[in-house]
């Protein structure tokens, strides 16, 4: 891999990659289990839709911090993956209790925190 970054800011870039391919594992996983359980909305597709989508959001994102080590795409990334606070946010403390446990949506943002983290230390580090 050759990139003009140091050898800290490629790994800082690697360790952002692989913290989103987790988070995008997790989610995932969470589609899937809400899918056999019967509580994705039809309306909005069948659940291998998301699944695939999921699937290659998540490659593109991965191979983009990887191999490609922009610092502009890192930081597009962490403002896109940003816009999820506030819908979870909302869902984990004020709105009124719905068919998923709070505790869902605070460990959601916990997992968002810490993948916002990586993503800030590989755009914006020195």
């Amino acid at each position: 891999m050759s990139s003009k970054h140091s050898p800290e800011r490629q790994a800082k870039f690697r360790q952002a990659a692989f913290v989103y391919l987790h988070v995008g594992l997790l989610y995932e996983a969470a589609v899937w289990s809400l899918g056999r359980a019967g509580m994705l909305p039809e309306a909005r597709g069948p659940m291998w839709v998301w699944l695939v989508a999921g699937a290659l959001i998540l490659s593109l994102v991965f191979w983009g911090l990887w191999s490609w080590q922009n610092v502009w795409f890192a930081r597009a990334i962490w403002a896109l993956h940003s816009l999820r606070l506030p819908p979870i946010l909302n869902a984990a403390f004020i709105k009124e209790p719905g068919v998923l446990p709070a505790s869902f949506y605070v460990t959601a943002l916990v997992v968002i925190l810490i993948n916002l983290w990586m993503l800030a230390r590989a755009a914006w580090d020195l």
